[in-house]
């Protein structure tokens, strides 16, 4: 063969053919590559999450590649996402004034105390290098929740194994916020120094009917929580130690600690970030899609519609293959998370470290992942997470069609999952409503508990 009047050596035939070869295979691999690119609308499932595996934990990894969990992707964009009107005021003076004092707990640089009020994120600016960072992160998730505002819940409480639900639990649970939300629904006075005080009462089973605890979490860095408990066999009400909010809240695998993602005293632990990066979460895909209903109530705040409670599980769902205690109804979405390393400065707290993924723009948990004293999972709470939607011209509303609370119990292999609506054609998942402080009172269990 002639080139230009000149012979192609057999050499130079052969490194051409093989790097148009290599040309080919890599083109390939490239077609490949973006054919089977997992986008928003692909379902996430035993055949393909092998291309996520870095974006999740490794036990909820696993079940995705065991054909236990099968979820779409969605995308969840920044936009869905706002707060109220002031929120942001608030959050850019909160950035001016506040850091830490030597509890790790928030004061005025200035008057070095606490102010009467905190709303908006507390510490806006988290940056990886600053020791304090964990904290910090940790506030912004408190202080992000406590603006959803005084609720009231009829939910179930399902213990859930490879067979289906075992038992179900119908609590009535109250919670009162002293900050965070709009103040004109927070208590005009505040003689106690009360961050926020709960209420939770077992409606069924009849074992468990008039079972009630009580709590309160004090700003006061250095006074720890009270909880008391109304046992209906003893008939009496007995103080609990704030080392049992970590133990499983009437014999199931969620804790009071649990609570919305954590709902422990961050003063209670020494806190670290651990990174900052990408990740996947639950989260309701209607919401994400402003497809979410509310109602306002006559007395004041609002209720959410929840039009997928009855599939929000695997066990709810006709020929459902996967492990029954599934986040059926959930999507999947990419978000940036920072993550968090906690270890309880009490030695008879259940768990020796939490590692929490907490959203870096809603501030929205997502993994709580529990390990004990010797380093060794014993539990992963998962918690879905959702857009805003307007409820009137300065107020946003948490715009969910379900919620669902997912705490597995690696070990024993089974599950406790909470947040859904208890049965009922109205049952309440109220936010922002007035609630007066005397019902929190001590004397309240007794009244409850008969």
């Amino acid at each position: 063969m002639r080139r230009r009047g000149s012979l192609i050596t057999v050499r130079e035939m052969r490194d051409q053919m093989t790097a148009l070869a290599l040309g080919l295979l890599i083109g390939a691999a490239g077609v490949v590559g973006r054919a089977t690119a997992i986008e928003p609308g692909t379902t996430v499932d035993q055949s393909n999450v092998v291309q996520v595996k870095d974006l999740l934990p490794p036990e909820v990894y696993a079940h995705f590649k065991k054909g236990e969990y099968a979820n779409k992707l969605f995308d969840f964009p920044n936009s869905r996402w706002s707060w109220d009107d002031g929120f942001a005021e608030a959050t850019k003076w909160n950035a001016e004034h506040l850091v830490l004092d030597e509890h790790k707990s928030p004061i005025d640089k200035d008057t070095k105390k606490r102010p009467d009020y905190i709303r908006g994120l507390p510490f806006p600016d988290i940056r990886e290098d600053d020791p304090e960072a964990g904290y910090k992160a940790l506030w912004n998730l408190d202080y992000a929740y406590y603006t959803g505002g005084n609720s009231h819940n009829l939910t179930l409480l399902n213990w859930v194994s490879r067979s289906g639900v075992d038992r179900a639990s119908v609590q009535d649970v109250f919670f009162l916020y002293y900050e965070g939300q709009p103040r004109q629904y927070s208590p005009p006075k505040n003689p106690q120094n009360v961050l926020f005080q709960f209420l939770a009462v077992s409606v069924t089973p009849n074992d468990l009917q008039g079972t009630a605890a009580l709590g309160y979490r004090f700003k006061d860095p250095t006074k720890r929580d009270l909880s008391w408990a109304y046992v209906p066999a003893l008939r009496r009400v007995r103080a609990i130690s704030p080392a049992n909010r970590s133990d499983g809240f009437l014999g199931s695998d969620q804790s009071q600690d649990d609570g919305f993602f954590f709902d422990g005293k961050p003063e209670d632990f020494d806190w670290k970030i651990v990174g900052h990066k990408e990740g996947l979460r639950f989260v309701d895909p209607d919401s994400i899609a402003g497809k979410s209903e509310r109602k306002p109530l006559s007395g004041g705040g609002w209720r959410s519609i929840f039009s997928n409670n009855d599939r929000t599980i695997g066990y709810m769902v006709k020929d459902w293959k996967g492990v029954p205690w599934a986040p059926a109804a959930a999507g999947l979405a990419k978000r940036k998370f920072w993550v968090l390393e906690g270890v309880p400065k009490d030695r008879y707290y259940l768990y020796g470290k939490l590692e929490l993924w907490i959203d870096d723009q809603t501030w929205q948990g997502a993994w709580n992942r529990k390990f004990s004293w010797r380093g060794e999972l014993l539990n992963v709470y998962e918690v879905t997470g959702y857009a805003t939607a307007p409820f009137n011209d300065h107020e946003r509303w948490w715009g969910s069609t379900f919620a669902l609370q997912l705490s597995e119990n690696i070990k024993s292999d089974r599950a406790t999952a909470s947040g859904m609506n208890a049965p009922g054609a109205d049952a309440p998942n109220d936010r922002r409503i007035p609630l007066d402080p005397d019902f929190f009172e001590y004397q309240t269990l007794n009244r409850f508990g008969k």
